[in-house]
């Protein structure tokens, strides 16, 4: 079992729950609110993470969200192994917007834990054809 150390910045900061036994991820609670350019929301989640090396913290949007006028900017963020500061989530509003849904305490995102692959990378000078070729967004399944 995978072992993260959290560290609470404030006495009074929600650690991450599971809202089931079975749930994928774990609530997120928000410790600060405040306004940043664009209209853009930032929400201190009040932690700081050790997590392994070999892994990441990803941020991904609760699925209430889709109730409201806002998106998670980046629609998910990279933890990496080796921050140490306050985890943080934006919000940015779309359309007509009628105020941030959430307030100091709310559950605001969710989290969970993936292991992080060593990737070689290896420059050629030409790729094996596929059936898609060089079709762009939306070209698969038009044969």
């Amino acid at each position: 079992m995978l072992t993260v150390k959290f560290r609470k910045l404030h006495a009074d900061v929600k650690l991450p729950i599971k809202g089931s036994s079975h749930a994928a991820c774990y609530d997120v609670y928000a410790h600060s609110v405040s306004n940043i350019s664009d209209g853009k929301i930032k929400v201190g989640l009040g932690f700081a993470t050790e997590i392994p090396v070999g892994w990441k913290g990803i941020i991904v949007p609760r699925s209430n969200l889709t109730k409201y006028t806002w998106v998670l900017n980046n629609s998910f963020g990279v933890i990496d192994s080796d921050y140490r500061g306050e985890w943080m989530a934006i919000f940015s509003p779309i359309g007509n917007n009628f105020g941030f849904p959430y307030q100091i305490g709310d559950r605001v995102a969710q989290i969970f834990f993936d292991r992080v692959e060593d990737v070689q990378l290896l420059e050629v000078d030409s790729l094996e054809d596929s059936d898609r070729g060089t079709g762009g967004f939306g070209s698969t399944g038009l044969n």
